[in-house]
């Protein structure tokens, strides 16, 4: 069962593929094993968005683990991702229209897995494990902007870089 039908997936892997930068064959003798293609690489990372889980869960013979987590992050190096959040935010735009007079800004931590003893100290002493996440959302609730950090970190610091998305959106829709 595909992740996403075809129908939806292809234009965003057209998109996608336009958005990747050009690959070099940098091997000296060229004798290592080929390259897994990008687009088996990006369905994989696609349903691991839809579905969830690990990297291991959607690994299989046609693409590994490593494969997936190497390729994801040589794409954000490049700034693939961040392109393409652009594009998908100014089509939205243009379709539906999003609303920036009413901006909202929410976190979320998620807890360091096992707790107890590794949990670290008190919350009062910002002690905590694990990750918060700072979102920033549009007034029908479309995402405009997300930064991960460590739990241990205070809000405030947070709005900075969403507040400087806010205006960059504001700055793009106007």
């Amino acid at each position: 069962m595909p992740a996403v039908e075809a129908w939806a997936i292809e234009p965003l892997w057209v998109q996608f593929e336009a958005l990747l930068p050009p690959r070099l064959e940098t091997h000296p003798w060229g004798c290592h094993n080929p390259r897994i293609p990008d687009r088996i690489v990006f369905d994989k990372l696609v349903a691991k968005l839809v579905f969830g889980g690990s990297h291991e869960k959607h690994a299989d013979q046609s693409c590994s683990a490593t494969t997936m987590r190497t390729r994801l992050n040589e794409w954000i190096a490049a700034g693939v991702f961040a392109e393409l959040e652009q594009i998908v935010l100014e089509t939205y735009d243009r379709v539906v229209g999003l609303d920036p007079a009413d901006i909202t800004v929410d976190g979320q931590i998620t807890k360091a897995a096992c707790g107890g003893e590794v949990a670290g100290k008190p919350p009062i002493d910002r002690g905590k494990l694990g990750i918060k996440w700072s979102r920033m959302t549009d007034g029908r609730g479309i995402p405009l902007g997300c930064v991960v950090t460590g739990a241990n970190r205070h809000d405030s610091p947070l709005l900075r870089p969403n507040a400087r998305e806010a205006r960059a959106f504001r700055a793009r829709v106007a």
